[in-house]
């Protein structure tokens, strides 16, 4: 960063960074996510070998079924728009695309290979449409790694580095980790996965997310 961007405030060096690259931005991540549902759901709906029922343990007793959840599992679509929202230049935006790609891509690899699902539920969804909506769109296939919950930490990792890097204040990390929380407990809570797939899935994310930081070169908010 140049001298004149580090001495200003954290959140005027974000709203300079966002409008970069954006047509990049959001075309990219459009296109990114268009292109991993249709691999996903071809996955999903077609599954290459015998599908592994996965087991319910402690942690999934315990967590009630919580339809009040559901809006908080849909907001990861926009949470993890917001690492390349915040990224400068096209070469760590390439490095961000690279290693999400890579994320995403062994999982869906694990599912092609090991086919798995989440046991069915005991509750009645035509008394909760919306949920029930949910549960047709993304059936109860692809259980194990949760791509959800490793695509949610993946970004909670970047945006902690990225907010880091822009000087941003303790609450704003706070919110960062809460809302990757709030993310992960959803994922439980309105019975799209089990804490097997949990567990596999921060894995996934946090392994995939260390490795990419280690290695990406840190972009200037100055470049290009």
């Amino acid at each position: 960063m140049s001298r004149a961007t580090r001495v200003q405030p954290w959140y005027r060096q974000v709203a300079e960074v966002i409008p970069r690259h954006l047509l990049l931005k959001s075309v990219g991540t459009t296109l990114f996510i268009g292109l991993f549902f249709a691999a996903y759901l071809y996955l999903l709906k077609d599954p290459a070998y015998p599908t592994t029922v996965m087991p319910i343990t402690w942690p999934d007793r315990l967590i009630d079924f919580q339809p009040w959840a559901l809006p908080m599992y849909l907001s990861m679509w926009l949470y993890v728009s917001l690492p390349p929202a915040l990224l400068a230049t096209r070469r760590e935006l390439t490095e961000y695309g690279i290693a999400m790609a890579a994320t995403c891509l062994l999982g869906l690899l694990v599912f092609y290979f090991w086919p798995t699902a989440v046991p069915p539920a005991d509750v009645d969804w035509t008394l909760y449409p919306d949920v029930g909506l949910l549960k047709n769109l993304d059936a109860s296939g692809n259980a194990c790694p949760s791509l959800h919950v490793a695509t949610a930490v993946f970004s909670a990792i970047w945006l902690h580095h990225l907010l880091r890097r822009f000087g941003a204040p303790a609450w704003m990390q706070s919110i960062n980790w809460l809302w990757c929380l709030g993310i992960i407990y959803s994922t439980l809570a309105i019975r799209q996965h089990v804490a097997v797939d949990v567990l596999a899935g921060l894995a996934l994310g946090w392994s995939a997310a260390a490795c990419s930081l280690r290695y990406c070169v840190p972009a200037r908010v100055n470049g290009t």
